[in-house]
């Protein structure tokens, strides 16, 4: 359900160090490293940290089955309240089949629906 969360830190490089060692007895390595964000886990990365953003929010992305699903994921947070953050489409910046779909929640929270398939 779940496919990865990001966090903000206070301090990205002593996170990021923190990180490295404290999830390498669970698996967990350092994968990706895009503007800012550092991406742990231990086939692809689960768990990001971030220093980027000055607020308190989260991010947190649910697996879709297929693209369909991020699509309609999109259109009924948009129904329900939320603020666009990002329309479906790929994202070749994290791998070739990386299809999201970014929404705000009433919190300003960055949701996001994720299919990682082939169309």
């Amino acid at each position: 359900m779940i496919d990865h969360i990001g966090i903000h830190v206070s301090d990205y490089l002593q996170s990021k160090v923190f990180y490295q060692t404290a999830l390498e007895p669970l698996g967990f390595t350092l994968i990706m490293e895009i503007e800012g964000w550092a991406g742990f886990g231990d086939k692809k990365p689960d768990f990001w940290i971030t220093a980027k953003a000055p607020c308190a929010t989260t991010h947190i992305a649910f697996r879709s089955p297929d693209r369909a699903g991020v699509d309609a994921f999109y259109a009924a947070a948009l129904s329900a309240g939320a603020i666009d953050n990002g329309p479906p489409g790929i994202r070749e910046m994290y791998h070739p089949n990386y299809y999201g779909a970014f929404v705000l929640d009433p919190d300003g929270n960055n949701i996001e629906a994720v299919c990682h398939k082939p169309e």
